[in-house]
């Protein structure tokens, strides 16, 4: 049996060789060409038995080839390189039929991997006619890191599955997905985003899958839920380990069952919606507290999708400078650029805000500075303003924590306020913990844990009920 043919276009010698060379010691024979039409000649004579194309060759896209190939020959698999790295390259290599998508400089061994996974996998059909991408680039960045999150998405355009986005605040999560449904087949219908973290506990449920008429004080009227707005759309459930328990249980059923029941409804409603939901909590943390159903986890952790910190892809910084400093000027304040020297400090700095907090950093550079060029010591300064000595933990004990805890907060809101019922939520989210701890720490004594916490037994009884702490076995 002769061993499989592999078609390659790039009109870069060097990758040629390298190409050839290596599918060569995998056992293939390789016909490699530097133009668009010699490829598609071999296609149309019926060669080869799978393709790998450049993007820019001089003759032709290798985009443009890649439907051609898949209506003159469905089963022969195309693989796409390029070095334009972006979102959008990896999105239409998806929609035109690619089996694969490879951004350069790739590993020679990866190559290896998905050719030959493209002549082992069945051929499946492929979706075309997704909704086309413009030239608005929604993630940004070339880095390693950000080319399996382009890659990864793209498979995902097409498909309607769960997807669960962590990462730290600041990384994007919101930005990603916004991509999932703008370029997605629910492009035509509503994105509807909520903010667990932002809506008082005891309103959630009205808020996602809203209320009839009475059915609470002060409501007079029926009122939609985010689920509704959402109807033949995407739904991005943003913080979702915010989200109480109660909550969780009822969203539980509507992934299960694909409907719901209004808050003082009594009739099922049947939804068709995409769930995207997002975190910066360990969510497996939160289980083994107790304050995150695991069973919910399953149903939406279907396809993760972690954005790495602005710390680990310091490389895309001059990439989001660039595209910061064009925003600016588009809002009306004066072009900037930022020197070498600057840029490499940039590079150095921890961002514990990532991306917004580099985005919020260049939007003041460009409003408060009078120079044009941005030099080091401006940079140096801005830094020397924003991280003021770290305070001593021990200095100011839990009191210290907290307010750090709530500086993030605040910061996590761009500078707006967030929605009311805030203290009531920080209390609470102080108080389960403490005696979840306590509980734990007196092996669920509760008679000891009221002593330790200085309240009395019955105050601790309602307070585990209410703020549905898992009741500790072995204790009185």
């Amino acid at each position: 049996m002769s061993a499989p043919t592999i078609l390659v276009a790039d009109d870069d010698a060097g990758i040629r060789t390298v190409v050839t060379q290596a599918l060569n010691r995998a056992g293939y024979d390789v016909r490699a060409t530097s133009n668009a039409a010699t490829l598609w000649q071999w296609v149309s004579d019926g060669d080869g038995d799978l393709v790998i194309t450049d993007v820019i060759m001089p003759d032709e896209n290798g985009l443009d080839l890649v439907p051609r190939i898949r209506r003159l020959r469905p089963d022969l698999r195309v693989v796409v390189m390029s070095a334009q790295n972006t979102l959008l390259t990896a999105l239409k290599a998806n929609e035109r039929g690619a089996f694969e998508y490879l951004p350069k400089p790739f590993d020679i061994n990866e190559l290896s991997n998905i050719v030959r996974r493209g002549l082992e996998t069945p051929t499946e059909t492929v979706s075309e006619g997704l909704p086309g991408a413009d030239e608005t680039l929604p993630l940004i960045g070339r880095s390693p890191a950000m080319q399996d999150i382009y890659r990864t998405l793209a498979r995902l355009m097409g498909t309607d599955l769960t997807v669960m986005i962590s990462g730290e605040s600041g990384t994007g999560k919101e930005l990603v997905a916004r991509a999932l449904h703008d370029y997605g087949k629910r492009k035509s219908a509503s994105f509807v985003a909520v903010n667990m973290a932002a809506i008082p506990r005891e309103l959630i449920e009205s808020e996602l899958f809203g209320h009839e008429k009475g059915a609470f004080t002060g409501a007079a009227s029926r009122t939609a839920g985010r689920f509704e707005q959402a109807e033949g759309g995407t739904l991005f459930l943003d913080e979702i380990g915010d989200m109480p328990i109660e909550a969780q249980t009822r969203l539980l059923r509507v992934l299960q069952e694909g409907e719901y029941t209004s808050v003082g409804g009594r009739t099922s409603i049947k939804t068709d919606v995409r769930i995207i939901a997002a975190t910066h909590h360990d969510l497996k943390q939160l289980i083994r507290r107790g304050q995150f159903r695991e069973d919910l986890y399953f149903r939406l952790n279907v396809v993760p999708v972690r954005l790495p910190p602005l710390r680990e892809r310091t490389e895309d910084i001059p990439e989001l400078v660039r595209c910061f400093l064009t925003r600016a000027v588009e809002q009306g304040l004066p072009w900037k650029t930022i020197d070498h020297d600057a840029l490499e400090r940039l590079k150095k700095h921890s961002w514990p805000g990532n991306v917004r907090e580099l985005e919020n950093l260049i939007q003041r550079l460009a409003a408060l500075y009078s120079q044009e060029a941005i030099g080091l010591d401006v940079i140096e300064q801005e830094f020397s303003d924003i991280n003021p000595p770290e305070r001593s933990v021990d200095n100011d004990g839990i009191a210290g924590s907290v307010e750090e805890r709530l500086e993030s907060y605040f910061s996590a809101h761009n500078g707006r306020l967030p929605a009311a019922g805030l203290y009531d939520r920080v209390i609470r989210e102080v108080e389960r913990p403490l005696i979840l701890l306590t509980l734990q720490a007196t092996r669920g004594n509760q008679v000891k844990a009221a002593e330790v916490l200085g309240v009395n037994r019955n105050t601790l009884r309602k307070k585990i009920r209410d703020l549905d702490i898992p009741v500790i076995r072995g204790g009185k």
